[in-house]
């Protein structure tokens, strides 16, 4: 049975991402996901680079189909400029979008991660002014705007309150699986978002809110495929 952290305190590395990352108000992608990694969270291998030697170098132990992402202090909302692009399955497919990405505003690297199948799940935190630090969980990925099926807790959260927040959802049937469709590992979910209310208490002085959307979900693990942390003035 997996443990909840008793704390989440952040060590050097940690306060030193988000040090670093205060004059621009939010942090990077690849910055945040370190920061998550370093929280002992699921994150996906990845290559930052300009460099298409390294990129080949990547993908030659990770393999195809591969998501590219523009990364530019520019760029906040990725998908309102089109900087990422999914299921990309061949070489020629991968160099036209580096390409294209490359010439978007303030892009200085792209991101490369394997692409990862599963269920979208979205994972959040705001520091609400009056109530400290709330979690959100819910359905995610691009279609979280246009359902609006989401859960709020108060942070620290327990076991049972991801449970509650689970069963408050409409679409709860995707994440327990139906009509022969795996369901979400119910043990690792209640892991990460107990963990990362933990972590978001931690954070309370530092940030305005965290996005974790999409959390991929399968009956194997719970993988943070992107991270956006707004930090407080």
């Amino acid at each position: 049975m997996l443990k909840e952290k008793s704390s989440q305190k952040l060590n050097k590395d940690s306060k030193k991402i988000l040090a670093n990352s205060k004059s621009l108000g939010w942090v990077l992608e690849p910055d945040a996901k370190a920061l998550m990694r370093l929280q002992g969270f699921d994150i996906p291998d990845f290559v930052l680079t300009d460099s298409l030697k390294e990129i080949e170098s990547f993908l030659s132990k990770t393999g195809y189909p591969v998501v590219a992402k523009a990364v530019s202090e520019k760029i906040l909302h990725k998908t309102e400029h089109q900087a990422v692009v999914t299921g990309i399955s061949s070489k020629e497919q991968l160099y036209k979008e580096i390409t294209r990405l490359t010439k978007l505003e303030g892009c200085k690297n792209i991101l490369i991660e394997p692409m990862i199948q599963g269920i979208e799940v979205i994972i959040g935190a705001k520091n609400d002014f009056q109530f400290g630090p709330v979690i959100v969980f819910g359905i995610g990925g691009t279609s979280v705007e246009i359902y609006n099926d989401t859960a709020v807790r108060m942070a620290p959260l327990k076991p049972d309150d991801v449970l509650s927040m689970v069963e408050s959802l409409k679409a709860k049937k995707i994440i327990s699986g139906y009509r022969g469709m795996a369901g979400v590992n119910m043990e690792i979910l209640t892991h990460l978002i107990v963990n990362f209310s933990l972590f978001v208490m931690e954070l309370e002085n530092d940030i305005e809110s965290v996005d974790l959307n999409p959390v991929i979900c399968t009956r194997d693990r719970c993988v943070i495929v992107d991270a956006r942390i707004m930090l407080s003035s």
